[in-house]
């Protein structure tokens, strides 16, 4: 029989609380019975697998970082807008290891589309219209900035910068430094001249 009250939603808001606490990698529906003190098999009348269940909390991470990027920028632009962008995500990370981590979860093309992917996608493209990156080449100047993002980050939660000076909060000003003059001067597209 199943645990009353247990709901999907509630097993993914466990899962991303238990992810954040053990780490993504970790999460394992046996953990997750035991945080609700279930059996195993009353999960998966809620959720078809574990695949499912952690694409579910890739799409509630997905919509709880889209929701605090869009806060953080709202009625900014340029420098600013780049900066509240970026600080969003790595706020995030810091408060949400697990869930930030869930967020890289590959998601089937119809999961993707409907998470809250393209609307981080849209928050970067308006970051970039700031900057006047012509659209042609806006699917380039995100894949550089999410890499940035990503990349920073994820190395920063693995303490890939706390062995040497200075602190990573002065190379992370730095890098949206660079990043601000490189958006600032992106280069055309081949040929369009």
């Amino acid at each position: 029989m199943v645990r009353a009250g247990l709901t999907l939603e509630r097993l993914v808001e466990g899962g991303a609380d238990l992810a954040d606490e053990i780490g993504f990698e970790q999460l394992s529906g046996a953990a997750l019975a035991r945080k609700f003190d279930v059996r195993l098999p009353s999960l998966y009348s809620h959720v078809k697998n574990l695949d499912t269940l952690k694409a579910e909390i890739a799409m509630f991470a997905l919509a709880q970082l889209a929701d605090a990027a869009m806060q953080a920028m709202a009625g900014l632009s340029g420098r600013e807008a780049l900066q509240a962008l970026a600080d969003a995500h790595r706020d995030y990370a810091r408060r949400h290891p697990g869930r930030f981590t869930a967020a890289r979860y590959p998601l089937t093309s119809a999961q993707a589309a409907a998470s809250a992917g393209p609307k981080l996608t849209q928050l970067i493209r308006a970051v970039l219209r700031g900057y006047g990156v012509p659209e042609d080449e806006q699917v380039h100047a995100v894949r550089f900035l999410g890499g940035f993002l990503m990349g920073y980050i994820t190395l920063e939660l693995a303490t890939g910068f706390s062995h040497s000076a200075p602190g990573s909060d002065i190379s992370w000003q730095r890098s949206l430094d660079a990043l601000n003059v490189s958006l600032r001067h992106w280069p055309s597209t081949p040929g369009a001249n």
